[in-house]
């Protein structure tokens, strides 16, 4: 018997974990099993050509927030091209609402319901050993009955995450090494946040910290790109996590962790341990969501807010860990007026990330309890997107929509960081009016309708600062500009209306040739002015860029130098008679 597990994902660079799972813990069945990764960028014919091209007995789909939809237009289709085929879907699309589901899509003739791993092997027992729907009784599956009525069963949950294999082995995660590769510890979480769905199950079961330990040297030893952890809350017990960030700390290895954590479990001995932290190896996303009180009491969320920031200024400081922090638009009692104090509030934290998400009515999630309350409406389709509320109209979420892309390409993306950083200091901080204003002349120009290539950016910001009065000195602000442009991107966009000054020709000769270039360049030895062109930049600035990066402006002509080697983009100035202005 053939089965085919199949996942569509996000993205290219996404893989599957719930796949992997199902794989590992039925290797040891007498079947012929295999994997099939797709994105949502695949075309429909595309993807159900390559399950066509498997002729599989078994077609498993994985059922996620973003890929249902296309699953939706993928089972008809493959039920045409496979008719005899026995379609299993699960995954927490299909966990919830799982009778109407089968209802709509007659050709599933089975839904796991939660936690798959134990249910799906017992499923794939029970048919391997010829038994039909209507004889199949495991918990965790939801069947089709003699009448061809649905019985829904239960969803479930693996008590002992022990149980389950290692979901990778050599052949997948070399396949897979420049990939982001899932990776969990524990499941459930301590909290019920009701816009999530760990409010569904209650409790946190862990993985034994010497398996824990094991299989992260296995990502080490393989040299994988980055393992992001899918544990609800990593920091939910002291004795857990910390044990494992000493264990990463000490390691050598280029392999980043991503962790989902809350600030305020964050002591002095955790704090000890993030200090001694190698530079890059993990990085941290904190859920705040918003810093409303009322807001926070009504989707059951506790942030101590004067304990989060300091844990969170502590982190930043260390200048080692790479920092995400989390809003959410459209919450219970967030107005525009609320939603500026949370946003600016978040935005003096000065995180790596500000990641602004529209509120999601995920299917199973407590949310769905207080629609009428709030006067929720949301998308009818996936990902379930909130449009409007009592305290939030379509054509402000609509503006906000915008907010939030200019968010992401102006400070987020990192191209403009310093630019931006001063230009919202002019705004006394005020970093929500700051976007306000920005997305009003986005708008304005129809400027989200044309191409964001990185040029069109630097000239859209450009043509923002020259129309805006707020900006009085814009010499200064293009001179950061200048200096944000040759610092991103490997120094490849040099907007032509930039005030571009490169040092003269016969003097940055003379450097080079000299002793003087020593001081500045590690190793330095001339090869060519071809391998120096491409490797290194002699800018010539009106106003002291290391000061002003420190926010004093003090107009001093000075020259930097920018290095451009092993994909990193390095930075100094040149001491006063070292080149000739």
């Amino acid at each position: 018997m053939k089965i085919l597990l199949t996942a569509i994902n996000a993205k290219y660079i996404h893989s599957s974990l719930a796949i992997r799972y199902l794989y590992k813990n039925c290797a040891d069945l007498d079947c012929d099993m295999k994997m099939l990764e797709v994105s949502i960028n695949n075309h429909l014919i595309d993807i159900a050509n390559q399950i066509f091209d498997e002729q599989p007995d078994i077609l498993a789909v994985s059922c996620y927030i973003w890929n249902i939809e296309l699953v939706k237009q993928l089972l008809p289709l493959v039920h045409r091209l496979l008719p005899q085929c026995r379609i299993i879907c699960g995954g927490p699309e299909v966990s919830y609402e799982t009778k109407a589901f089968m209802q709509e899509f007659p050709m599933v003739d089975f839904v796991v319901r939660g936690e798959g791993e134990e249910a799906f092997r017992a499923l794939i027992e029970m048919l391997l050993a010829g038994k039909n729907g209507a004889e199949i009784n495991i918990n965790g599956v939801a069947k089709r009955r003699v009448d061809n009525s649905i019985d829904e069963g239960v969803a479930v949950t693996v008590a002992d995450l022990d149980s389950i294999t290692f979901p990778y082995d050599e052949a997948d995660v070399e396949n897979l090494k420049d990939r982001i590769i899932y990776y969990e510890s524990s499941r459930g979480c301590p909290y019920a946040c009701k816009y999530c769905l760990s409010c569904a199950t209650r409790g946190v079961r862990y993985r034994s910290l010497d398996k824990v330990f094991a299989e992260l040297k296995f990502f080490i030893d393989h040299d994988v790109r980055q393992v992001k952890f899918v544990d609800r809350t990593f920091n939910a017990d002291k004795e857990h996590y910390l044990p494992i960030l000493k264990f990463i700390a000490a390691q050598d290895c280029r392999t980043n962790f991503h962790f989902e954590i809350v600030a305020h479990h964050i002591d002095e001995e955790i704090k000890e341990v993030l200090k001694t932290m190698p530079k890059g190896r993990i990085q941290f996303e904190i859920g705040i969501q918003s810093t409303n009180l009322q807001t926070l009491g009504q989707i059951s969320r506790a942030n101590p807010w004067q304990e989060m920031t300091e844990n969170i200024k502590s982190i930043m400081a260390y200048g080692n860990i790479h920092l995400h922090v989390d809003l959410i638009i459209g919450l219970p009692y967030e107005d525009l007026t609320s939603f500026a104090k949370s946003f600016n509030d978040v935005y003096l934290l000065q995180a790596d990330m500000l990641q602004v998400g529209f509120l999601k009515l995920l299917k199973g999630a407590a949310m769905n309890d207080l629609t009428q309350e709030h006067g929720y409406v949301y998308m009818p389709q996936a990902p379930y997107q909130v449009i409007s509320n009592k305290y939030m109209d379509y054509k402000t979420m609509r503006f906000l929509q915008i907010f939030v892309d200019l968010v992401e390409m102006y400070y987020n993306a990192g191209r403009f960081r310093r630019t931006v950083t001063y230009l919202i200091g002019l705004y006394a901080q005020n970093a929500y009016q700051f976007f306000v204003d920005f997305t009003t002349y986005w708008r304005q120009h129809n400027l989200h309708l044309a191409p964001h290539a990185p040029k069109n950016l630097y000239k859209f910001l450009a043509d923002f600062i020259a129309a805006n009065d707020t900006f009085s000195d814009k010499t200064v602000i293009y001179d950061i500009l200048k200096f944000d442009a040759l610092t991103s991107d490997g120094g490849k966009f040099r907007p032509e209306f930039l005030p571009w000054r490169e040092v003269a020709k016969q003097a940055a000769d003379d450097f080079y040739k000299s002793e003087q270039a020593q001081k500045y360049i590690k190793d330095y030895q001339f090869k060519s002015w071809r391998d120096l062109k491409k490797k290194f930049t002699l800018e010539i600035f009106d106003y002291d860029m290391i000061e002003a990066l420190q926010g004093n402006i003090k107009k001093r002509q000075n020259i930097m130098l920018f290095a451009y080697e092993d994909d990193k983009i390095s930075y100094q100035q040149i001491q006063k008679g070292d080149i000739a202005l």
